[in-house]
């Protein structure tokens, strides 16, 4: 029924998975930015952060632990695929990006699906953050208002780490130019497996952040996989601005859609995306990017 507290609950809703797409596109578009990689294992990756962390919280039953394991271990992850193989590839052809990317995040489901089985997992949220918050005309999940300030905070970090360090003033530079990068004596391929790291750990913490929202399954991450490659292409290639402006736009399409009529979400996602790709070839906030 359409009526003001639904609106405002699906408008919450809305920011709380805005908030969500925008932290794993934000990793998704500092690697094609950096490496000029689509790495199609990222939403793998997101679902890969959710289970390490489940891991960890049903030996220490500490959300916390959950929160810190699940990130480290995507950014390990992500650290050894960049030495191991991604590097191997910077230089091919961009089909050979996507099918080494399709292939490892393939990989990844069937062995979560192997260790874990295809069962549900769930990871309850913190004690503090349990059960429901009024706001005055209507009555939320505590927990889900608290995911906006935490996606907040992490998407804040990001922004200073890439425009207010050496490390992001190098990350740009060689966004620009990697071999002028490289003759001022800065290793830069160094700096690729960093951003490639930070990048994966974004996905990994937001897989976790999310857990006690949707169930784990080895299948969440295709779904939010295709969101995500949406949030890029509207907000813009390759931009961290526009990754924040497309998951928020993104998600308040998705809850209000659904709001209406669930069938037609994607729908109005897609349709989105494709007004964005006639007005605005580059995105929202994007600019001309690398052939």
């Amino acid at each position: 029924m359409m009526n003001w507290p639904n609106l405002v609950s699906q408008l919450f809703n809305g920011l709380a998975l805005g908030a969500l797409l925008a932290l794993i596109s934000s990793g998704l578009t500092i690697i094609y930015g950096t490496l000029g990689v689509l790495n199609l294992a990222h939403g793998a990756m997101f679902m890969l952060g959710g289970y390490a962390g489940y891991a960890a919280y049903t030996y220490t039953n500490s959300f916390v632990v959950a929160v810190i394991a699940g990130s480290l271990f995507v950014m390990i992850l992500g650290i050894v695929m960049e030495r191991v193989i991604i590097r191997h590839f910077y230089h091919r052809p961009h089909e050979d990006q996507l099918l080494v990317t399709f292939g490892l995040g393939i990989c990844f489901v069937e062995i979560v699906r192997f260790i874990f089985s295809s069962q549900s997992q769930i990871v309850p949220p913190p004690p503090l953050l349990q059960g429901i918050t009024s706001l005055g005309f209507v009555f939320y999940p505590t927990y889900r208002i608290a995911v906006v300030g935490i996606v907040a905070v992490a998407l804040a970090v990001l922004f200073i780490m890439l425009y207010r360090t050496r490390l992001g003033m190098i990350v740009r530079a060689g966004i620009e130019d990697s071999v002028m990068v490289d003759s001022l004596g800065i290793n830069v391929y160094r700096v690729f497996m960093v951003v490639f790291g930070i990048g994966a750990m974004a996905a990994g913490f937001a897989g976790i952040i999310n857990a006690p929202v949707v169930s784990l399954t080895p299948g969440i991450g295709d779904d939010i996989l295709v969101q995500t490659f949406v949030v890029v292409v509207i907000g813009g290639v390759g931009s961290f601005p526009g990754a924040i402006l497309g998951g928020l736009i993104a998600g308040e399409i998705i809850s209000i859609t659904s709001m209406i009529n669930p069938g037609y979400a994607y729908v109005m996602l897609f349709v989105a995306m494709t007004l964005v790709l006639v007005l605005r070839p580059h995105g929202l906030l994007g600019a001309q990017g690398r052939e």
